[in-house]
């Protein structure tokens, strides 16, 4: 894939450290192949359906524990 083919997509550094321990001998090369084929299996699937939806308060319960894990 030619360099032109590439953009750069910034997460916040605690995410980075996260993963790059998570990934520790999986056979993942870097941060950046995990993210890709993370990437690659959610497009793989389409679309959402209607039914796949996340409620009002699922979201909710992301939001709340992405706050605590100092995400937002």
């Amino acid at each position: 894939m030619p360099k032109d083919d590439k953009v750069t997509i910034k997460i916040p550094r605690k995410l980075y450290g996260n993963l790059r321990r998570i990934i520790e001998d999986s056979g993942f090369n870097s941060v950046t192949d995990f993210i890709v084929y993370v990437m690659r299996d959610i497009a793989s699937a389409g679309r959402l359906e209607a039914d796949d939806r996340l409620t009002r308060e699922e979201i909710e319960q992301i939001r709340r524990r992405l706050k605590n894990l100092g995400y937002l």
